[in-house]
């Protein structure tokens, strides 16, 4: 006699909604206070995690039954969006903020030249890395004394006697002076205290000043890191990279209003 067949139990299978912001120019905690009322939700879920310069954002979002999780997933995505702006570079997950730094460059059909102090050429490597930077990377200084600088970028002697190597007057000559040299339309330069030695009460170490030029435009910021040389000099490259990329949104932005 033949058993009976158990009963056929369709079980709701739960599908995912996940989304990916990556954000340049922020620090982890400044990211994190900034969307602290949607953090704690289990469903949807926002993770962050860090890297020297850069944080990821995962919001994950899962439909249980109906589409509800889809459907709050969609509405923090507009959300975040609208809060971090133009610091979110990419929304997925393997984009590298030197990629979308080369991509941007190749759209506008510019040419980057960099000089570097305290990264010592890390800025020019992470562009090289990126298959197809030929066609937007002209050449890179490792202007590490206050000579070379000098020689190479144009920087004032009094300009070093005054304000000294890390400055934002010394960070701003030495953009201003590889544009010159190389005739590049967009320069970066690079200028700090990687320690562990040469920081002081005025200038402590992972002081770092970063330039950016485009077109004749010249911006200049300041930045304070933490930790041992080699996150101090891959923080300051990722904010090479990451002011370099505003500097360009912001320069079309206000040529397409002007």
């Amino acid at each position: 006699m033949a058993k009976d067949k158990p009963d056929t139990v369709e079980i709701q299978k739960e599908e995912s909604f996940v989304k990916y912001f990556r954000i340049c120019g922020m620090r982890e905690k400044d990211v994190r206070n900034s969307i602290k009322d949607l953090l704690g939700s289990k469903n949807p879920r926002i993770e962050l995690s860090s890297t020297p310069g850069e944080v990821l954002i995962t919001l994950t979002a899962v439909d249980e039954g109906d589409d509800s999780g889809r459907k709050l997933g969609k509405r923090l995505v507009k959300e975040i969006k609208s809060r971090f702006g133009l610091s979110i570079y990419a929304t997925d997950k393997d984009t590298t903020l030197a990629q979308s730094v080369v991509d941007l460059l190749k759209t506008n059909n510019l040419y980057l030249s960099t000089c570097e102090s305290c990264t010592g050429g890390m800025v020019a490597s992470s562009i090289i890395d990126i298959p197809g930077a030929s066609d937007i990377f002209k050449e890179g200084f490792v202007t590490y004394s206050n000579k070379a600088k000098r020689t190479r970028l144009n920087v004032k002697k009094s300009t070093l006697v005054k304000y000294g190597a890390v400055s934002e007057q010394t960070a701003k000559e030495m953009a201003k002076g590889c544009a010159q040299t190389s005739k590049a339309d967009v320069t970066v330069s690079t200028t700090g205290i990687a320690g562990p030695d040469g920081g002081s009460e005025d200038k402590p170490v992972g002081l770092v000043y970063v330039g950016c030029s485009v077109c004749g435009k010249t911006r200049v910021e300041k930045y304070n890191f933490e930790g041992d040389r080699t996150r101090i000099r891959c923080a300051a490259t990722s904010a090479a990279l990451a002011l370099l990329r505003m500097c360009v949104l912001e320069y079309y932005s206000e040529k397409n209003f002007s």
